[in-house]
């Protein structure tokens, strides 16, 4: 029979598995957790020995018990990339509908599609300001809201620039449909078909989609898990193809998670700008990073008007209310006529709403404990792998943003594992459709911002043993 002491001690490694306590974090101490179990001081410190024992948590000087940082295995990231050197015509995407359309069933275990659980959004204050503004601005919701968009909520957002070390005026900004639509606007300015466009390997599918619409043509450069984009490779592929244009996502790259160093920032600038080449940045998960400071923007190294920042609330507020704005330079007035020709306006009543919650001041608090939270579900899905997928498995190590790189074992064809686990109801996002060419066949992108709870964590153990029985079929 197992004794109180045991008892409690397993209570405290569940609370640390499904990551109430991250890696360390001080417990609380054993007054306090004697009166949450309703046992003595004495059995607290019988149950605090154990678990140290076991290694899941150490003893630090006159301060208590902290979680040990690798209660469970935590794989190694994958290597640099090896994409295709020459620009190729982006195929294979037809799979990303199907991949979105299973958000939409309520059934579904969502780690495909990169869309937050709505547990981790602000959804009562987002409601409160759509219908403070219905009351307020009844008549004005009724009419359009022409490019560049709503002045108060472009005057909000010039003043969050500054902590991504951006001077902008709200009339450099321009609102869209989500940063999709910045992103494809971009690319529409300033690429034509048939023109190359450079873009970290593996890349956002939106990117790719974007690319593949506009019958542009795509140059996957070699990215490294932690610091994004080979300058090196970057400048051989400058030097041997005719580059029309740069698309990177620089903080908490979609899907490996990585950002930049500010000296890589200033470098890719510098190269860019002897190349005459523009540069779209998409800085969507900019605003998540796990630290208190935010990241600079590769905008914030550029003192030209070469660099067309896109970005959007759609990770951070509400991926429904699709708002969205570019800050396009010199560029500015084609992509706002651009705009207007291709859907007239942004909804105005999301903008209305977003402009209403920015100026009352609570983003940031927001911000402050959704990061908290995010930093906690990577931490769990990544020790989740280690626990349930085989040995070789690796997986990235991001520092903001809420999703994950999973490289498999040679023998895993993402893929069939995709389709798999769509059967099961559990939807993934296989490695292919991250390159033009179908490149990262063993590999897979896991949304991380979903509940951790006995739901998850099965879905995690079935995809685990999905994972065995690929690698171990003949």
């Amino acid at each position: 029979m197992r004794k109180l002491y045991e008892t409690i001690a397993r209570q405290l490694t569940d609370r640390i598995d499904q990551g109430l306590y991250l890696p360390g974090d001080r417990i609380p101490g054993v007054r306090k957790l004697g009166k949450q179990f309703g046992v003595s001081i004495s059995t607290v410190v019988q149950a605090q020995r154990l678990l140290e024992d076991e290694g899941r948590i150490e003893a630090r000087p006159r301060s208590g018990y902290y979680v040990r940082t690798q209660p469970w295995p935590t794989p190694n990231p994958p290597a640099l990339s090896r994409p295709s050197t020459k620009p190729t015509p982006v195929t294979g995407q037809e799979l990303v509908l199907r991949l979105v359309q299973a958000a939409n069933e309520t059934d579904f275990v969502q780690l495909g599609a990169a869309v937050p659980h709505s547990r981790f959004l602000p959804t009562q204050a987002i409601q409160r300001s759509l219908s403070s503004v219905a009351r307020k601005y009844s008549h004005e919701l009724s009419t359009y809201q022409f490019p560049p968009g709503n002045p108060e909520l472009r005057r909000q957002i010039a003043r969050r620039m500054a902590e991504a070390g951006c001077q902008t005026h709200p009339d450099d900004i321009i609102i869209t449909s989500g940063c999709q639509e910045a992103l494809t606007l971009c690319l529409q300015t300033i690429a034509k078909p048939g023109d190359v466009i450079v873009i970290e390997s593996p890349a956002f599918y939106g990117l790719l989609q974007a690319i593949d619409v506009l019958g542009m043509k795509v140059l996957e450069i070699p990215t490294d898990p932690h610091t994004g984009i080979s300058l090196a490779a970057l400048s051989l592929a400058l030097e041997k193809w005719p580059v029309k244009a740069c698309a990177l996502v620089p903080n908490f790259s979609n899907p490996l998670g990585c950002t930049m160093p500010d000296e890589n920032k200033q470098a890719l600038v510098d190269l860019l700008t002897h190349h005459d080449i523009p540069l779209i940045e998409d800085d969507i998960y900019g605003d998540l990073g796990f630290d208190a400071k935010r990241p600079r923007a590769v905008s914030a190294f550029s003192n030209n008007e070469q660099v067309l920042y896109c970005s959007s609330f759609s990770k951070s507020l509400s991926p429904g209310l699709r708002i969205g704005w570019v800050i396009a330079g010199k560029y500015r007035e084609k992509i706002e006529y651009r705009k207007y020709v291709t859907n007239l306006a942004t909804p105005t009543l999301p903008q209305y709403a977003i402009a209403d919650f920015l100026q009352q001041g609570s983003y940031d608090r927001y911000l402050r404990q959704v990061r908290r939270d995010y930093q906690r579900q990577v931490s769990i899905m990544i020790r989740a792998v280690g626990k349930y997928f085989p040995q070789e498995t690796r997986v990235t190590q991001p520092q903001g943003g809420f999703v994950i790189w999973v490289e498999l074992p040679k023998k895993v064809d993402s893929l069939q594992l995709c389709q798999q686990a769509l059967v099961k109801r559990i939807s993934i996002a296989p490695g292919q459709i991250f390159s033009a060419t179908q490149k990262y066949r063993n590999f897979i992108r896991l949304n991380c911002a979903q509940p951790w709870n006995e739901t998850l964590e099965k879905a995690m153990i079935t995809l685990g043993l999905m994972v065995y029985e690929l690698n171990n079929a003949t």
